[in-house]
């Protein structure tokens, strides 16, 4: 707040002297003041003041997709810095103190609740340059890499790697592992594996104080540490609001000897629902169980001029299997299939070849891109696993209520949904709000939270009253205030005001 305050008073006080038709702009002193400085740290090319430049990086995926209920972002007094190391982004921090100007950390800008989206004049620090991985340590199953390195790079490496391979895929290729972090990721694989918090082992983090931590032990490799307070824990998921993440330590793990994708098909979705749990309590684990609607996954696979092989049904379960033998991947396989049978499955296809698991998960991944253009929200919650069934019947009731379609898309392995508020003649619908409001108010009602994993940035603001009470806001208030006093790191985000 106090960097939008003296943005406007230096633009009032730059009226008052035009009106007096006084020459010298304060407004244009104080702008040169703080560029010169950043040029000083970062040099001429890596801080990026043209306004068509600075534009493209306001905005992060939730424009393309939800940019009709957003205030739009503030390209006006924006400068860009693209720093190549912590020592830099730690002077930037510090610049940006002394000047009193809110810091927007910036990674692949895949986001979709405009997490990294500023509101007001402010120093966006792009973490592009910052793409290095720094070390592979096989003995100790981790990797060590600086915030940009993308998802893609991981998933490159690993696939030629005969042992290790990073678990997680919350889906965009080209998210960064410091994005990941920060908005403490999940996606297709966090019914075995866990979600990013899981895979995070060591942590290097510039406060907004320019100070620079390291948790993790001093190598940031432990397995185990009980040592205080776990502070490495409060940045992932923070969203950029208590300090920018520069270097992450990421656990792997061993490559299992078979893999398979299972698609079972069913007739409805409360069939396909209710297999779930029923899997899950015969102790089979797989990597993921996704749920799909047939119609918008075959439309996402012409979209990317694939074939999706599953035809009857009008839903789909999909699993994930990685066992040590293929006969233990054929038993589990042939154990979902008993168990869903009792539901009423429609049908089975199994994916064995490489290629063919790959075009599975990248239809799947690629199924919001294919229909956004239809869509005003994307809603995310996440409730027990025994209390989809619940959960999905609600949802059809307000479909009825409101004589809408409301398509849906689910990691139904960890009970996290998502329900598509569609366009009506290119429109937000009447009912949007209201909609939105019960969707919340019902998952919370069954134990649930408003965000399984896209986290809150600016659009889900409103509903964190729904889980949380007064005095839980008012901690995270007073941790937001400790780490970053002056309130310039990522303003407006995670947490009201």
């Amino acid at each position: 707040m106090i960097g939008a305050w003296s943005y406007q008073f230096i633009v009032n006080i730059q009226k008052l002297i035009y009106t007096t038709h006084i020459t010298c702009s304060l407004e244009v002193v104080f702008l040169q003041g703080l560029i010169n400085d950043l040029k000083a740290v970062l040099g001429e090319t890596r801080v990026l003041t043209d306004p068509v430049e600075v534009e493209a990086y306001t905005r992060d995926y939730t424009w393309n997709s939800l940019r009709l209920i957003c205030p739009e972002p503030v390209a006006e007094g924006c400068l860009v810095v693209r720093p190549e190391n912590t020592k830099e982004v730690s002077e930037v921090v510090k610049i940006a103190g002394r000047y009193k100007i809110p810091v927007i950390p910036r990674g692949g800008g895949t986001g979709i609740v405009a997490g990294s989206v500023p509101l007001q004049p402010s120093i966006i620090i792009s973490m592009e340059r910052m793409n290095r991985i720094l070390e592979l340590d096989e003995e100790n199953l981790m990797i060590t890499c600086e915030a940009a390195v993308r998802l893609k790079d991981l998933v490159d490496l690993f696939a030629q790697h005969e042992k290790l391979y990073f678990p997680l895929h919350p889906g965009d290729e080209s998210a960064h592992v410091g994005g990941m972090v920060s908005t403490n990721a999940g996606g297709v694989r966090a019914v075995r594996h866990g979600v990013m918090r899981d895979q995070v082992k060591g942590l290097e983090v510039v406060l907004p104080t320019g100070e620079i931590l390291c948790f993790g032990g001093s190598e940031g490799k432990l397995v185990k540490n009980n040592a205080g307070y776990d502070l490495m824990h409060l940045f992932i998921g923070s969203e950029g609001t208590l300090g920018i993440i520069t270097r992450v330590t990421l656990r792997l793990v061993p490559k299992t000897k078979a893999s398979g994708t299972l698609i079972i098909s069913f007739n409805s979705r409360k069939e396909a629902f209710a297999a779930v749990p029923a899997i899950i309590r015969e102790g089979i684990i797989p990597v993921a169980i996704e749920y799909v609607e047939k119609d918008q996954i075959v439309k996402t696979a012409g979209v990317l001029d694939k074939t999706w092989p599953a035809k009857e049904g009008i839903a789909d379960l999909i699993f994930i299997l990685a066992e040590d033998s293929d006969e233990a991947l054929y038993n589990k396989g042939m154990l979902i299939e008993e168990i869903c049978r009792r539901f009423n499955m429609a049908g089975s296809v199994i994916a064995q070849s490489k290629k063919d698991q790959r075009d599975i998960l990248e239809i799947r991944s690629h199924l919001f891109p294919a229909i956004e253009k239809d869509i005003v929200d994307v809603m995310d919650a996440t409730v027990p696993r025994g209390r989809l069934c619940e959960f999905i019947e609600e949802v059809e009731r307000l479909a009825e209520r409101y004589n809408t379609r409301i398509p849906l898309l689910a990691h139904a392995g960890d009970g996290n949904l998502h329900t598509f508020v569609l366009k009506e003649d290119g429109k937000i619908p009447w009912y949007y709000n209201e909609l939105k409001a019960k969707f919340y108010q019902t998952a919370v009602k069954l134990g649930g939270t408003v965000t399984g994993e896209h986290g809150v940035g600016m659009l889900r603001l409103k509903e964190l009253p729904l889980q949380f009470c007064v005095k839980e806001l008012e901690i995270m208030r007073q941790i937001k205030k400790v780490f970053d006093p002056e309130g310039i790191l990522n303003p407006g985000k995670k947490i009201p005001d």
